[in-house]
């Protein structure tokens, strides 16, 4: 199966409804910070969504909830890496996406053999407070010789007019958070996005 070119996050099933009729194909639910009963009725509620509208959903750190409840696809980050049960998931069927952002965990992530590799922050963003500076283009182009035929999603300040420069780069994927969730118009914000990226 073939990932769409356009992955956005958000961290709500609501955003999530709101999007899904616009078109978006392959969407990411972060969420932090909730209790685990109200967490598995989000990621249950935004799979019931999902898959009423023929997208993929991708659980972000939730293995153990990911894998209870029946989905279908898991984001873990270099710190969920060290606590998840990989052959749990793997049992399960879960396909896995990666994030990585130098060498090192790069080649930690090629030997668990992910479904797509993530590189960020290819921009400066404002989500979260990163130890690495902006990765650029350049290794974006690095990353794709090195990921081969795996997926690379590019994250990090990603914006509608930044995203064909990932592609050129090498980038298969372009996922973006507040180039969305800031913007006064997110719903024309999507429709600018899925424009670039099909």
């Amino acid at each position: 199966m073939t990932l769409d070119r356009f992955y956005p996050i958000f961290d709500t099933p609501a955003w999530i409804a709101r999007m899904l009729p616009l078109g978006v194909r392959l969407v990411q639910l972060r969420i932090k910070d909730r209790p685990d009963d109200k967490l598995r009725t989000m990621i249950a509620e935004s799979q019931a969504l999902c898959r009423q509208h023929g997208a993929v959903l991708v659980v972000n750190d939730y293995w153990q909830a990911a894998i209870d409840l029946g989905c279908d696809w898991l984001h873990l980050g270099q710190e969920d890496l060290d606590e998840a049960d990989l052959p749990a998931i793997r049992k399960a069927g879960l396909k896995l996406g990666v994030s990585t952002h130098d060498d090192d965990e790069l080649e930690r992530v090629l030997a668990i053999d992910p479904d797509y590799v993530a590189l960020g922050p290819v921009y400066p963003t404002i989500l979260k407070k990163m130890k690495w500076h902006q990765q650029g283009l350049p290794r974006v182009t690095e990353w794709k010789a090195r990921v081969g035929d795996i997926p690379l999603v590019a994250i990090g300040g990603m914006s509608v007019e930044r995203a064909q420069g990932a592609f050129d780069a090498g980038a298969d994927i372009v996922s973006a958070v507040t180039d969305i969730t800031l913007n006064a118009d997110p719903e024309a914000r999507v429709r600018d996005w899925i424009e670039v990226t099909r």
